[in-house]
């Protein structure tokens, strides 16, 4: 469990680490302004639309051959596209192609990561004990968060350290070859990973399903539904709550590539406490009341919270950042396990996939990008705020009638 959780941080360092470098890989690939900064947000977009595929491909495998085995091969993916793109040519060296295999490359990235996060969450709520699969599965959203740090720390060294010229020439590969490095020990961690003991169960009963995902869509489909609603507010939040603050704070102008990277280290560190105590605090209240709570300040806070960034003064700014960061960071702790006891271990994975991921698709790679785009065409800085607070009031009557699933909160419903 603990070699899963550790994976999960260089997973989203390596998939973030795109995203907290766009302005940069805009000018490296694309040439540069708005259109390219667009361009390059999109092919972000673009990558979200493997998640499901490879998210159904790779929960085949979990659900039919093993926890083990799906979580071996998506690592193995994933380093080889890390390092792909660590040794790209860029434009300057052979012309407008170099996007397009970047985008390329973000492809496979996208695909590989499908499987990746609900293999981990599925591990670890397979592992836990039942009184504390609220916690334990958190500490995958809170894993992610470390992971995002990290790359947003070794970006902002990275644009701090170097001069502009030497950052578009060579240094924005480094961040890219670190995730390399730790994408590879991974793989080498996990070699010697236990196979989950709900698919050991599985194998003894012999209910392996033998096609998971024919069994998924014939057993599951309510589940798939309420895991959609669940990672449609938890994908948003994240987003735009967390990842899309230093493009919007660069756009805006309120700070610099530099500042706007510091200040998101400090809403990941929000993100890392937050996290667990969100997936303790449904284990003694339930999934239910928590995942409320937390979709009725998500339709409160963020148009008040963007229009406080853009216009306000350095610690206003740091205050609305932090504010976003915590309540995306608990709607990811609780959705976390939430999603995941929609399904029983038979076809779970295929039914994340089904569910979770393709709201991830949806509401997560394609939000940066046309949150950018709302605030280019109106003028209104607090548009990706209207977009969280939106989806929030969507899918409260499905959270208001969501069966609870905690043990011993009330009866599991499926």
């Amino acid at each position: 469990m603990v070699i899963a959780a550790f994976s999960t941080i260089v997973e989203w360092y390596d998939f973030t680490l795109y995203l907290y470098l766009t302005t940069v890989l805009s000018r490296v690939f694309f040439g540069g302004g708005e259109a390219s900064l667009l361009i390059t947000l999109g092919g972000f977009a673009v990558a979200y639309l493997m998640r499901p595929l490879g998210a159904l491909f790779f929960g085949h495998v979990g659900d039919r051959y093993g926890r083990r085995k799906t979580l071996l091969l998506s690592v193995a993916v994933m380093t080889a596209v890390i390092l792909a793109t660590a040794l790209l040519p860029t434009r300057a060296e052979i012309g407008p192609a170099a996007g397009w295999i970047l985008i390329a490359l973000r492809c496979v990235m996208g695909f590989a990561v499908g499987g990746e996060y609900t293999g981990v969450v599925a591990y670890l709520l397979e592992g836990a004990r039942p009184e504390r699969c609220g916690l334990v599965t958190s500490l995958a959203a809170a894993a992610s968060e470390v992971g995002a740090l990290m790359a947003v720390g070794v970006s902002a060294i990275t644009v701090n350290s170097l001069s502009a010229d030497a950052l578009d020439t060579w240094g924005w590969r480094v961040p890219f070859f670190v995730g390399a490095a730790l994408a590879s020990s991974v793989w080498i961690a996990r070699s010697v990973m236990q196979e989950s003991p709900d698919f050991e169960r599985q194998l003894a009963a012999r209910t392996v399903p033998r096609n998971p995902l024919r069994h998924a869509l014939r057993h599951h489909r309510r589940g798939i539904v309420r895991g959609f609603a669940i990672s449609a507010l938890g994908s948003i939040t994240y987003y735009i709550g967390i990842t899309y603050i230093p493009t919007f704070l660069t756009s805006t102008g309120s700070f610099g590539e530099g500042e706007a990277l510091g200040l998101s280290t400090w809403a990941a560190v929000a993100v890392i406490l937050v996290t667990p105590f969100t997936g303790l605090l449904s284990d003694h209240l339930g999934r239910r009341p928590v995942l409320v709570f937390l979709t009725l300040g998500s339709a409160a806070l963020p148009i008040a919270l963007f229009a406080v960034m853009a216009h306000g003064p350095r610690l206003t700014a740091l205050v609305g950042a932090l504010a976003l960061a915590c309540v995306a960071g608990a709607v990811s702790a609780v959705g976390a396990v939430a999603t995941a006891e929609q399904f029983p271990g038979e076809g779970r994975l295929c039914g994340l996939a089904l569910g979770a991921t393709v709201a991830t698709a949806v509401f997560g790679g394609f939000t940066p990008f046309l949150a950018q785009l709302l605030i280019q065409a109106t003028g209104w800085p607090a548009a990706p705020g209207a977009m969280i607070a939106i989806v929030a009031l969507a899918v409260l009557p499905v959270f208001l009638r969501l069966p609870e699933t905690a043990p011993g909160k009330a009866p599991l419903l499926l």
